[in-house]
C-alpha cells in the first residue's frame, strides 16, 4: 500500500467518522442548518461549490493534455475504455437501479424514494472516474502514461457526453430535468477547474520545473482535497441525518446495486481486455476507470438538481462510502490475476 497516502488508504474510516459527525451536527443544529442550502447562485450551492472545487482542482492540475498525441499507440485500450464508460456503464447502472429500487425494494421504499435513488445511481453511472484512477492504476502496476492519456480522453468526452446521457436517463425516471442547471453544474465542476488546472500545470512547470511541480506543489494540494471531501460529507450528512436515523436500512439497500454494478463493470472491462489481448498494464487501468466513479461530480450535480437533503444526493454519498474498499479489492484481484 505504499502508493496510497494514509488518508486515502483509510478514506472509508474517515467517511464513517464524517457520517457520525454530520448526523450529530444535524441533530444539534436542527432546522437552522437548512439556511446553508439557500446560499445559491445560478442553482449552485456556494459552500458546496467551494468544497467541490477544492476537491477537483488538485486532480485536474495533474492532467497533461499534451499526452493526447500518444493516443494512437494504445488505440484498443482507449476504445475499450470509451465503449465501457459511455455505451455500457450508464445504462447498466440505470437497469440495476430500476430493478432494485423500483421492483425488488418495492416493499420497503416509496415511489418517491425509489425515483430519487434511481436518479442518484444514474448520476454515478454517467460519471466515470477522472482522478482516483491514478491511484488505482499505480497500485495495480498499470502503465502511468496510458492512464494519463485515458483520463485526458475521458475528460474530453465527459464535457460532451455527460449532459445528454444524464438528461436521457433521468427523463426515463419521469423527472423534469432543467437542462440549464445540469449544464451549469458541468461547467462549474468540470470545465472551470479543468481549465484552471491546465493553466496552472503549464505555468508552474515552465517557471518552476516538472520536478518541483511533482515533489513540492502536488503534495501540498492533497490534504486540501481530502479535507474538502470530508467537509462536504459532514455537510451532506448533517442534512441527511434525520433520514438516516429513521431509515438506516436504506443505506444498505442503496449500497447493494451500486456494489454489484462496480464489480460487473470491472469484469466486463477486464475480460474484454483479455479477449483483445491487451497488455496487463493497459488492461488493469482500463478496468479500473470504468469501475470507479467521478463521485465529486455526481454529488455536486445531485445537490444542484435535487437538493442537499435529497435521496439522490444520499445515493451519491453512499457511492463515496463504498468506493474505496471495493476498488482496493479490485486492485488486489487484478494483481492476483496478473498475466
Amino acid at each position: 500500500m505504499s502508493g496510497i497516502s494514509f488518508f486515502e488508504r483509510y478514506l472509508t474510516v474517515w467517511v464513517l467518522l464524517c457520517i457520525a459527525a454530520g448526523i450529530g451536527l444535524g441533530a444539534i443544529a436542527g432546522d437552522s442548518i437548512e439556511v446553508v442550502s439557500s446560499w445559491e447562485i445560478a442553482h449552485v450551492n456556494i459552500p458546496v461549490a467551494i468544497l467541490i472545487w477544492m476537491m477537483i482542482y488538485p486532480m485536474m492540475v495533474q492532467i497533461d493534455f499534451g499526452s493526447l498525441r500518444n493516443v494512437a499507440s494504445n488505440a484498443k485500450g482507449l476504445g475499450l475504455t470509451v465503449v465501457v464508460n459511455w455505451l455500457i456503464k450508464p445504462f447498466t447502472m440505470a437497469v440495476f437501479a430500476w430493478i432494485f429500487f423500483d421492483h425488488l425494494y418495492a416493499a420497503w421504499l416509496t415511489p418517491e424514494q425509489a425515483d430519487q435513488y434511481i436518479a442518484g445511481a444514474i448520476l454515478l453511472g454517467a460519471a466515470p472516474c477522472t482522478a482516483m484512477v491514478f491511484v488505482w492504476s499505480y497500485l495495480s502496476n498499470g502503465d502511468p502514461n496510458y492512464t494519463l492519456v485515458q483520463v485526458s480522453v475521458n475528460d474530453l468526452i465527459l464535457l460532451i457526453a455527460f449532459v445528454p446521457i444524464v438528461q436521457l436517463l433521468l427523463g426515463i425516471t419521469d423527472f423534469q430535468i432543467p437542462y440549464d442547471v445540469l449544464l451549469t453544474s458541468v461547467l462549474v465542476f468540470v470545465v472551470v477547474p479543468l481549465v484552471a488546472g491546465y493553466l496552472t500545470n503549464r505555468w508552474l512547470i515552465s517557471s518552476k520545473g516538472e520536478e518541483w511541480f511533482k515533489t513540492h506543489f502536488l503534495p501540498r494540494l492533497k490534504p486540501w482535497s481530502i479535507a474538502a471531501l470530508l467537509t462536504t460529507l459532514v455537510l451532506l450528512f448533517a442534512f441527511q441525518g434525520s433520514q438516516i436515523l429513521e431509515q438506516p436500512f436504506n443505506i444498505v439497500l442503496i449500497a447493494i446495486p451500486l456494489t454489484l454494478q462496480t464489480y460487473l463493470i470491472f469484469f466486463i472491462s477486464w475480460f474484454a481486455g483479455r479477449f483483445l489481448k491487451l497488455n496487463y498494464r493497459i488492461c488493469a487501468p482500463a478496468a479500473m476507470i470504468g469501475a470507479s466513479n467521478f463521485f465529486e461530480l455526481a454529488v455536486a450535480v445531485a445537490i444542484a438538481l435535487f437538493g442537499l437533503n435529497s435521496g439522490a444526493a444520499l445515493t451519491t454519498v453512499v457511492g463515496v462510502l463504498i468506493e474505496v474498499p471495493i476498488m482496493l479489492s479490485l486492485v488486489s484481484m487484478a494483481k492476483r490475476w496478473r498475466y
